[in-house]
Formats: structure tokens, sequence, C-alpha cells
């Protein structure tokens, strides 16, 4: 039978999100494909430095020894190298344990068209432009920012913080306060349509997927009270009361659970996040990341009026 990923929380990885690549393509970009391609083959055993999305991969694919027999996660590389050049971005991952065994390699072309043949709920890339496309092709898609990460091997839990508006839900509500930018008339909606779910927004899915291995972590605590819970999930959204009824009824429709909700009501979201420190921070307004980036993982996901608008 067909090896099913339809039953799985699926993640379409560039290369450029789980490695540093900064050396290989200024040689790229400089010197010609020729000299890219010989550079690739004579350090294609040189292991490349982790990336910015390297610790959050590494934590989600532990989730799979909650069922090895039938792993919740699966993680597919889709790069813009061919296959040979690509040999050293899959020797890379083999030396660093990774379990990522599928891959797409697609010689400079965009990869944001396998992604409903592959079930994918979430495109990580730090090419805007693959991002954008994918975005704009109605696809879950995010642009992984530069940052200089540290990986804690120390710390197991995973932990993942979202915007709200515009990431998990659609832009409705952010399309109210963008017109005329009077908060008054946002939080008037909100109460209006109180009981009224959110359309979904780009990650709603990716959110979905999340919170079921969460309900499986907790039937596994359950059966073994020794068991240590990986995921932590976190809202941290400019709203606060009385809009934040709205949110809690959509998470409440949808069946989704998460740990924590900030209602921040425009306070810097950097000061709560350096002291949460998730391992990735998705925020569709880069106003919201450029403060945090340098040093949290964080995600640009540009959908919505607030990106149109630019």
């Amino acid at each position: 039978m067909p090896y099913d990923l339809s039953s799985r929380l699926v993640i379409g990885l560039a290369s450029s999100a789980l490695f540093d690549l900064e050396e290989s393509d200024e040689i790229f970009r400089t010197k010609g494909e020729e000299e890219y391609r010989k550079f690739q083959r004579e350090n294609q055993d040189v292991l490349l430095s982790k990336g910015v999305a390297f610790p959050f991969i590494r934590r989600l694919l532990s989730l799979n020894n909650i069922n090895p027999t039938s792993p919740p996660v699966e993680v597919i590389l889709l790069s813009r190298n061919d296959p040979d050049t690509g040999l050293r971005v899959m020797n890379s991952i083999e030396s660093y344990g990774l379990s990522i065994t599928r891959a797409l390699f697609l010689q400079g072309r965009s990869p944001h068209k396998y992604i409903p043949a592959l079930d994918i709920e979430l495109f990580l890339s730090a090419n805007s432009q693959d991002v954008n496309q994918a975005v704009m092709a109605g696809y879950p898609a995010g642009q992984i920012l530069k940052g200089n990460i540290k990986d804690d091997v120390l710390d197991r839990e995973l932990r993942i913080a979202f915007d709200f508006d515009g990431v998990i839900a659609d832009d409705e509500a952010e399309a109210i306060f963008q017109e005329n930018r009077i908060l008054a008339d946002f939080h008037h909606h909100e109460e209006s349509k109180v009981n009224v779910s959110h359309n979904p927004g780009p990650l709603k899915e990716f959110l979905k997927r999340i919170s079921d291995i969460q309900k499986m972590e907790e039937e596994m605590e359950e059966k073994d009270p020794s068991y240590q819970r990986i995921l932590r999930i976190s809202i941290v959204t400019a709203r606060n009361a009385p809009s934040h009824k709205r949110v809690i009824n959509t998470m409440r429709s949808w069946g989704i659970n998460v740990n924590e909700a900030f209602f921040m009501g425009g306070v810097e979201k950097s000061k709560i996040l350096g002291i949460m420190k998730p391992h990735m921070f998705f925020d569709d307004q880069r106003l919201h990341l450029d403060a945090s980036a340098s040093v949290l993982p964080s995600v640009h996901i540009p959908f919505g009026v607030t990106n149109r608008a630019k």
C-alpha cells in the first residue's frame, strides 16, 4: 500500500531553513552554478551548520517516539538544488540523526506546486519568493527570518507560539482595524460576532495537527505518569479584552486547546517571547518580528491585509 501522508502532520522544509547556507549561496551568487557545484561536491561530507529551524525540526521529529510504528510527524525536504548538489544536505541530515528520508530536488524551480500533492500543512523556507508564491496560491507557508539561534540540546520541550489574526484565523478582523485604525471599531466588530467562529487562517490546519498530537501526549501521560510532555502551545496576540472572547470561542469550535494565551493589547510581544523562548514564533507582521528575530526563531506569514498593503 502507498505510504499515507494524509493522516500525519507534514512539514515541507527548504534546506535554507534547516541549515546555514550563507557560504554556499554566496558562491552561487558570485561565481555561478559550476563553481557552486564544484564546491558542494568537494564539501559533500563536510557537516553543514544548524539553521534557524533546526531546533524546531529536531524536537518536532522527536514526537514520533509517541508511536514509532505510525509516526505522527513527517518532514519532507523541498530543495532548489539538483540531486547532485543536494547530496551534502542529505549527508548532513543523516549525520545529525534527523529522521528525514523523503526529498524533492527541483534544480532551481519553486517547490510550491508540490505542496498539495504531499499533504503539506506548513512549508518553511528562507526564500521569500518561494514563500510568497506558495501563499498567493493559497498554501500554508512562512519565511524563516535570519537569526543567531542556539539549540539547547538538554531542553527537550518544544514551545511553539502563534499570533492569531492573519496566522491562525483569516484577516477579517484585522481588515476592520486597518481600515481606519480605530481600536473601538475593532472591539465593537468582535463583540458583535463573539459567538461566530473566525474563518481559518493559513496555519489553522497546522495548529490543529499540533493540538491533536498534544492530545496523544495527554493519553500517554494518563497511561504512564512518568511521561514528560514535549509540546507547549501558546498564542501571543495584540488583542486584549473584550476581543479575547471570540478568539477563545473560535478555538473551542475548532476543537483546539492551547496551553497559554497572551492578550497583549499593543504591548511589545518580544518582552513576553524573550521569557517564553519559543522554538518558533509565527506572525503575519514583520513589525512584530523584527524586534525579536535576531535571537528568537521567527517566521513571517505573508498573508492578509497587512501584507497586501505593502
